[in-house]
């Protein structure tokens, strides 16, 4: 029903949360008030009456009146602004800003004419001081002192553009996006891992002249079985996946005894020939493995310089590492659910809690110390992509949220809303819409906390990485909530600040040198996308979803220049996948459409029809039958026609794969994110395979700007091709 309660519509409204939004065939559709008294009740508001209504909207009006300053301000450097103070009508107050590198600045009092209010029996008033436009950049302090004392609260000031970092200059670049765990070595434990990543990186850079790997999120993941196989589903986004680890890179393994080195080696075969028959990447023998081969390692303890080492990395991760330990090893003990350990162990601040910690020390530092790992060898594949001639390097990827048993739930308890989970609309891709299985943010309390997890996760994500995709980048503008036992069509959108948000991504993008690139597809407000490009944030433009307004394939001088321009996405079948139609058989069999199968393959084969018209139009396809990697590669000739600045290109299309990583709207219908790599016969396909496959070097050849005939003879990159790529990915058609 609509909301005809006017006090809910403006609490809801105070609240961020949208009470009506545009459907995907243009209808403007009303969200019920069970909805919004939903939401409402997960940011602890009680609106079940329209009493209730009105005193929860009265509080949030005089909110800002209790307090003398807001608990965090951000701003755009060069940009001056007024900070708005309040306190007893009549009371002195000064302010200043002390800087995060030093220093303080007194900030100058504004006019400011505004009747004070009378709350709780208090007269209270309003003052207006500006924050100058020329503060810089960083995390400062604001500090305010009045006759009843000193106030402090957090002000950031981010900068107004990011751009392209000064590696990248003005030239355009390409690279390679990989689900990393489909990508097995001959060295690796039956999943890609941070030693595959340095090698993919060194023949991505040195043979194919690529400027980045972006591979898939790396978050960390359960400490025990069952593991989650979804990337975009973590335990945590601030640290890494252990599973990703290679034992025998890790610097103690060499100093092993040879007992335990057998060991390790006896644990290596036993597992691939468990695996060996497999056709899905199976996680759960993998971590069991690798865990007792890294326990082995640990026991045997360090030498000073390297313990040295460790202590030094603990030091800096702070007490956010400490607690992701702890929970690791409660989830070890207790489960995975930190809802239903027992009551006292559910607060990581509780007496029991570090009761428990003291008892299990030496455990705790070992999930520490597996975190020191992933950094190192995360560190290593990003230097060995640099130096092997990688403009960017690792390009990381950022989930847009967690799970609600998750530690970072456990480790802020009411940041993220209880009952409630983010997904999307019913979009024509997922008709039914979407509940991804996260939990959402608050966004009052991320105010509250000065946005200081997101600030950590974007940093921490950062540290050893030359850019960051950050999925679903819409999520820093609003999300879809959708309230538990209520399907994903009758959600609501609610919105986050932004300018905080992306601000803080900013500035940490700056302090890392690093390129951010949001994936801004879907249902996506027209002003979203303009707002990321005036901030220099890179939008998200996929081939077969470039239309024009009559539904017609978008010329390549129309795409955007501030974009990663790619064919296809890892929720698409590769693109000899979608040529054959798999996205609507596969979506027909789950029973996730809601038109016909015969109108839904119709609709999409006359889409698919004019792209390849286009192609051919353009004269980046010849012949009436083209074979499938013709198509293949002439829609990354398209690719390379337009101005856009970054292009991608799957791993998937490069060795012919068919099939589908991840089919949105599925938990266990669908292998999701279990697929290895493979080739047209559908055949697993290694690291070594790949560095002699001749399809990837044809691809690469397109990327590079070349129109080399399809069946040209290539098994590797001549000097020829080198001197030629130097230039030809910026100077040929399309490049700026």
């Amino acid at each position: 029903m609509a909301l005809s309660d006017p006090h809910l519509a403006e609490l809801a409204h105070a609240y961020g949360i949208a009470t009506e939004f545009w459907d995907w065939k243009g209808r403007l559709t009303e969200v019920s008030a069970e909805t919004v008294i939903a939401i409402l009740a997960a940011m602890d508001v009680d609106a079940t009456d329209p009493d209730k209504s009105t005193a929860a909207l009265n509080a949030v009006h005089d909110q800002p009146w209790n307090r003398v300053l807001p608990p965090c301000v951000v701003v755009e450097q060069g940009c001056a602004e007024p900070l708005l103070v309040h306190l007893p009508h009549g009371d002195w107050v000064r302010v200043a800003v002390r800087l995060e590198e030093g220093g303080q600045r007194e900030l100058t009092q504004l006019r400011h004419d505004v009747a004070p209010r009378e709350l709780s029996g208090r007269l209270l008033g309003e003052a207006a001081f500006e924050l100058p436009a020329d503060l810089p950049l960083g995390y400062h302090r604001l500090e305010a002192a009045t006759a009843d004392g000193e106030v402090d609260a957090s002000l950031v000031v981010t900068p107004t553009f990011v751009g392209f970092p000064t590696a990248l200059g003005d030239r355009r670049t390409w690279g390679y996006a990989v689900q990393l765990y489909s990508l097995t070595s001959a060295e690796s434990w039956g999943l890609g891992d941070l030693g595959d990543l340095a090698d993919l990186a060194v023949w991505a850079a040195t043979q194919q002249y690529a400027g980045y790997l972006l591979v898939n999120p790396l978050h960390a993941a359960e400490p025990t079985a069952p593991i989650e196989a979804s990337p975009y589903l973590p335990m945590s986004r601030r640290f890494v996946n252990p599973i990703y680890l290679r034992p025998e890179l890790v610097p103690e393994y060499a100093e092993l005894g040879a007992d335990a080195r057998r060991r390790i080696r006896d644990l290596k075969r036993k597992l691939r020939d468990r695996i060996q028959d497999n056709d899905l990447i199976e996680r759960r023998p993998i971590w069991k493995a690798k865990l007792k081969a890294l326990r082995v390692i640990f026991d045997a303890g360090m030498r000073p310089a390297r313990r040295m080492a460790f202590n030094d990395f603990l030091r800096r991760e702070g007490r956010g590492l400490t607690q992701f330990a702890t929970w690791s090893a409660l989830v070890a003990e207790y489960g995975q659910d930190f809802r239903e350990w027992p009551a006292k162990l559910r607060r990581p601040s509780s007496p029991e809690v570090a009761a428990f910690a003291a008892k299990h020390h030496e455990r705790i530092v070992f999930f520490a110390w597996l975190q020191f790992l992933a950094a190192e060898q995360l560190r290593a594949a990003q230097s060995a992509a640099r130096t092997a001639g990688m403009k960017l390097g690792i390009m990381s990827d950022l989930a847009v949220g967690v799970s609600g048993r998750s530690a970072e739930a456990w480790t802020y308890g009411n940041l993220f809303a209880d009952g409630i989970g983010v997904g999307a609309p019913p979009d024509p891709f997922n008709q039914l819409g979407q509940d991804w299985g996260q939990s959402p943010w608050r966004p009052d309390r991320l105010a509250e906390l000065s946005y200081a997890p997101f600030r950590a996760m974007v940093s921490g994500v950062l540290r050893n990485a030359g850019g960051l995709r950050v999925d679903h980048i819409m999520g820093l503008f609003r999300l879809w909530w959708v309230p538990e036992g209520m399907p994903p069509s009758q959600g609501a959108y609610v919105r986050y600040d932004h300018r905080a948000m992306v601000g803080i991504l900013a500035l940490e993008a700056q302090r890392a040198g690093a390129l951010i690139v949001g994936e801004d597809l879907g249902v996506v407000e027209p002003w979203v996308r303009d707002y990321l490009r005036e901030r220099g944030i890179l939008g998200t433009s996929i081939e077969w979803f470039e239309l024009d307004s009559e539904g017609h394939p978008l010329p390549p001088q129309s795409w955007r220049e501030y974009c990663m321009a790619s064919v296809t996405t890892h929720d698409l079948p590769p693109t000899a996948g979608y040529l054959a139609g798999e996205h609507i058989r596969l979506r027909h069999d789950l029973g996730l459409l809601t038109e016909s199968l015969d109108v839904e393959w119709e609709t999409d084969r006359q889409h698919r029809e004019r792209v390849i018209d286009g192609l051919r139009e353009r004269g980046f396809l010849t012949g009436e039958e083209p074979e499938v990697e013709e198509v293949v590669l002439a829609m990354h000739r398209f690719l390379v026609a337009t101005p856009s600045r970054v292009l991608c290109a799957a791993l998937t299309d490069a060795v012919g794969d068919h099939r589908t990583q991840n089919q949105p709207g599925t938990s266990v219908e669908y292998p999701n994110w279990r697929v290895p790599l493979s080739g047209p016969d559908g055949e697993p396909i290694s690291l070594e395979d790949l560095y002699t496959d001749r399809r990837s070097f044809r691809l690469a050849t397109v990327m590079n700007g070349f129109t080399a005939p399809l069946n040209a003879p290539q098994s590797g990159v001549d000097l020829e091709a080198n001197e030629a790529s130097t230039s030809g990915p910026d100077d040929d058609a399309g490049s700026t």
